[in-house]
């Protein structure tokens, strides 16, 4: 039988509990190549990951859930893991040229770099001086390619068989301290519990998806 992807968006769901069932290691290298791979603008990758697979670090990530958002506790620290999502607050030109560093050392400019690693780093610092310099919302804009990485994270993670909750619930606040991320130049944007959903307790596995129509959202020019 053939598996298409639109069979995984369609079986993917937000968990709502979890089955105390561990994530296998081999897994566990997956969902960090999902983490690493994910599109960005540009590929300037701002963001950072805080991943918690033990009980005290889900702990450490339901702190940012206890006083405002309880009914998210549970799933923070039932669940497998928990990964921590961070965007970059600012790019300045030393993370400009980590990121080319990065790219070069993979190869990507080997056919003539040096042609095409000045333009890489002229390109990329175009767009960041727009957002950051011009338009001013660089940090929202880092943001936006955060969720980019969520949106790929979400079905790769279905492909594996590893259920997942997209959590905003949670207090940033309290999360960038807990980690530090702002001292890193980071600032937390949401969580991910991810692992096994519990058959008898989760009750959104059992539901019907509701999507508007396709003729809704879509125009055909």
């Amino acid at each position: 039988m053939t598996i298409h992807i639109t069979d995984f968006a369609r079986q993917r769901h937000t968990t709502k509990a979890y089955a105390p069932r561990r994530i296998s290691e081999a897994d566990m290298v997956q969902v960090r190549e999902l983490l690493r791979f994910a599109p960005s603008s540009t590929n300037l990758q701002p963001w950072h990951f805080v991943i918690a697979g033990t009980d005290e670090g889900k702990a450490r990530v339901a702190k940012a859930a206890e006083e405002k958002f309880p009914f998210n506790v549970g799933a923070i620290k039932n669940a497998s893991h928990v990964v921590v999502f961070a965007g970059r607050i600012h790019a300045d030109e030393a993370y400009l040229k980590t990121v080319l560093a990065q790219e070069e050392a993979d190869g990507r400019f080997a056919g003539n770099p040096d042609e095409f690693k000045p333009a890489m780093h002229k390109g990329r610092s175009m767009f960041v001086d727009i957002h950051q310099d011009q338009i001013g919302d660089g940090q929202q804009w880092m943001a936006h390619q955060v969720y980019l990485n969520l949106g790929q994270f979400l079905l790769g993670l279905a492909t594996l068989g590893i259920d997942a909750t997209p959590m905003e619930g949670v207090d940033t606040d309290v999360l960038d301290a807990e980690f530090g991320l702002r001292d890193k130049g980071y600032a937390s944007l949401f969580v991910v519990p991810i692992g096994h959903s519990d058959p008898d307790a989760d009750y959104n596995a059992a539901l019907p998806k509701s999507r508007l129509t396709e003729a809704e959202i879509i125009t055909d020019v």
